[in-house]
């Protein structure tokens, strides 16, 4: 016999068999490939700014093509800039200081999930559609484009659809509150103690668009993605470079 999580016995020869099953894949999906993700994240970042800083580039494609690349790029980055935020408060602010606040579900839902981040995954989307079709459909940009470009955009692409349809599909989840079970789950990750169990309940758009998310932190060091964190700080304390003017003659 074994005890689950929520204090049952169960029938390891029964019903109890596909329990430790779907517990074992429950596990692999919820503590595994999240640590394995993001180790590879920081480990790789780490690789490639110490050992291949010449290599840390967007590999802009402006010289090719210019009009589109300047329309997708700035929509995309505001898009997922604010989104990326969004993210990370809805994680790391807990229900009970919202609570505390006097914020309403309602409240918190309405304005915070629903219009915020619609907002910006729509901006983020259509930034991405422009400069996926620029990519594919321009023929300078795609031939000079590695697998690893177009795998990004396609990524990206896909993954701001599922965080926009789950956005969207909420109200159609009415019993589902994200912040009582995967944003618990995610800070659990953080305190080294993954509470996999929550994700039980959570819709099957949400584990998609979670699992998308995580592979591309896991595959950020090893594509032009790395660009994003590449702070120019030098800039701060470099010599002035000073320019001197041809004399006339």
């Amino acid at each position: 016999v074994v005890t689950s999580r929520t204090g049952g016995i169960t029938d390891v020869c029964g019903n109890g068999g596909r329990g430790i099953m779907k517990d074992f894949f429950s596990v692999v999906l919820w503590v595994i490939y999240p640590y394995a993700m993001l180790l590879s994240f920081f480990v790789g970042t780490f690789v490639r700014l110490k050992f291949y800083p010449a290599s840390v580039t967007a590999v802009s494609s402006e010289m090719l093509e210019k009009k589109k690349l300047m329309i997708g790029a700035i929509t995309f980055h505001v898009g997922i800039i604010l989104a990326f935020f969004g993210h990370i408060l809805g994680i790391l602010i807990p229900k009970a200081f919202t609570d505390f606040l006097g914020i309403s579900d309602e409240m918190y839902h309405m304005f915070g999930s629903l219009m915020m981040g619609t907002g910006a995954g729509v901006l983020a989307l259509a930034g991405m559609i422009i400069l996926t079709y620029r990519r594919f459909t321009n023929v300078r940009v795609f031939v000079t484009s590695s697998w690893s470009d177009l795998m990004v955009n396609v990524a990206l692409l896909i993954t701001i659809i599922l965080g926009l349809a789950s956005t969207l599909s909420g109200p159609l989840h009415p019993a589902f509150d994200y912040r009582t079970t995967l944003s618990v789950w995610a800070r659990s990750l953080f305190y080294l103690q993954p509470k996999w169990w929550l994700m039980a309940t959570v819709p099957w758009i949400y584990k998609t668009h979670v699992i998308c998310g995580l592979a591309i932190f896991g595959f950020f060091p090893y594509t032009r993605l790395i660009h994003a964190i590449a702070i120019p700080y030098q800039y701060f304390y470099r010599r002035y470079i000073v320019y001197r003017r041809r004399p006339r003659v």
